[in-house]
């Protein structure tokens, strides 16, 4: 039986990152029979669009497959009968990012993509976008599987969960796949001999391992961490070390970016230090996007360039194009994604996004059951995802109150002035691309901010 020829569109396709899923979908042919890719995106990113987009075609002539890309910034026209919708965008561009971590920073707070003030806002200006984008795939591509990388992916997949009437919709984030790709090596495993357990929020998630007799092998790789092995670290993360009487007490493996919260001291000097002397991770992901838009730029260039392995987002295909194939093909395979709890999660509502093992086919994700999760990690676990809630709530609603009550749950920002001053200070940073607030900017408008230092480094 011949099997249906795929139309795959990727909505920020101007991203730097679209190589590698080409790439990915170029060794997994065989399994996605792809006729056409759309790459999307908006006037802001005409230009790197232009460029990633011939690359992208290139990618394709040099492999054995006959794939015509097509760019446009019509994404109506794009979406018309797509079987998958990849999303990868940053509404802002990498010059809303960096004005997401300088700002925090210049008040002496953490600035960071997905974590912090940074995160909260990046959350506030995409969540608006992705249910438009929900809205026109209703109506162009109602059959459609939506895969979202757009950070941060969790909130993004709970906002759809929530407030649209969508339900072919998977968060995916490549630090689960990083763990996966290092942690066997460091214990001198195979992944194929190993079964994983994840559980909790996207960038704030917790996992254990077992080998093939079913014996829990977590505290060996805790052991591995501190013996120098390379247990998949993102590239943005500041590499300090767990506090090991932690990680023995808990028997958990926590994802790198609780570094944030369990090692806030360390993790906001750092940032603080690269702050003030070489720049926020923003700023050098913004001279890394400038190097790899002028190797894209050669023309002999066919194949995904290795400087590409430095983002944040390394073994992105692997989860991508992985998840698309599990699907298509109902392959029933174990991947890490954001998708409704259903009571995978004991200790959070069965209607909200968690991130956990899933068996991915053709019905989508199905959660594997963690259980319940120890008093600390608990508190932790259901302090972040009522934050969460509250900021997809105020992202839709345009409530500037809600918004400041998820400011001070967040454990990464001290409630008080100087949190007014930062959450106002980045409304009017980022006016343009919050029209819901658009009433409450005006407001924070016309009263004077105290200490105008860092609305001076923001522009």
């Amino acid at each position: 039986m011949q099997r249906k020829s795929l139309k795959i569109v990727t909505i920020g396709g101007g991203s730097t990152y679209t190589p590698e899923l080409i790439d990915g979908f170029i060794k997994r042919y065989d399994e996605l029979p792809i006729t056409e890719m759309w790459l999307v995106d908006v006037e802001e990113g005409k230009n790197k669009l232009e460029i990633v987009g011939k690359l992208a075609q290139r990618m394709w002539n040099a492999s054995p497959y006959r794939v015509k890309v097509h760019c446009t910034l019509d994404r109506k026209a794009a979406l018309k009968d797509a079987d998958f919708v990849t999303t990868q965008f940053r509404v802002g561009q990498l010059e809303a990012r960096i004005k997401d971590e300088r700002i925090p920073f210049s008040y002496g707070l953490l600035g960071q993509e997905t974590n912090g003030a940074g995160g909260i806002f990046k959350a506030l200006r995409t969540i608006p976008v992705i249910i438009e984008i929900i809205e026109d795939m209703m109506a162009l591509c109602p059959n459609a599987w939506l895969i979202n990388f757009t950070n941060p992916s969790g909130m993004v997949t709970e906002a759809i969960l929530r407030y649209t009437r969508w339900r072919r919709v998977i968060g995916l984030c490549n630090v689960p796949v990083n763990a996966m790709m290092k942690e066997p090596q460091s214990i001198d495993a195979t992944l194929s001999e190993l079964t994983y357990k994840f559980a909790g929020l996207n960038h704030f998630h917790w996992h254990r391992v077992f080998d093939h007799n079913g014996d829990d092998v977590t505290a060996k790789i805790i052991d591995a961490m501190y013996n120098n092995r390379d247990t998949g670290i993102p590239a943005n993360i500041h590499k300090v070390p767990f506090l090991r009487e932690q990680l023995d007490r808990m028997n958990l493996l926590p994802c790198g970016y609780h570094r944030y919260y369990y090692r806030q001291e360390e993790t906001l000097k750092r940032g603080i230090e690269e702050y003030q002397t070489t720049g926020t991770r923003a700023e050098k992901v913004q001279q890394m996007e400038a190097e790899l838009l002028a190797l894209y730029q050669d023309q002999t260039l066919s194949t995904k360039p290795e400087l590409l392995s430095q983002r944040g987002g390394l073994y992105y295909s692997e989860s991508a194009c992985e998840a698309i194939s599990a699907i298509y093909n109902n392959k029933h395979s174990h991947i890490v994604v954001s998708t409704r709890n259903d009571g995978a999660v004991a200790d959070l509502d069965d209607d909200c996004a968690v991130e956990v093992s899933c068996f991915i086919g053709a019905a989508g994700a199905l959660p594997i059951a963690f259980g319940r999760l120890a008093p600390a990690e608990r508190g932790w676990l259901q302090l972040m995802k009522n934050m969460e809630l509250c900021i997809c709530e105020a992202a839709v609603t345009g409530d500037y109150g809600l918004a400041l009550q998820a400011f001070i749950m967040n454990p990464l920002i001290p409630g008080g002035e100087t949190a007014k001053r930062v959450i106002d200070e980045l409304f009017i940073a980022h006016r343009k691309y919050l029209p819901r607030f658009a009433e409450a900017i005006a407001r924070l408008e016309g009263t004077e901010i105290k200490d105008p230092i860092a609305r001076r480094l923001s522009v």
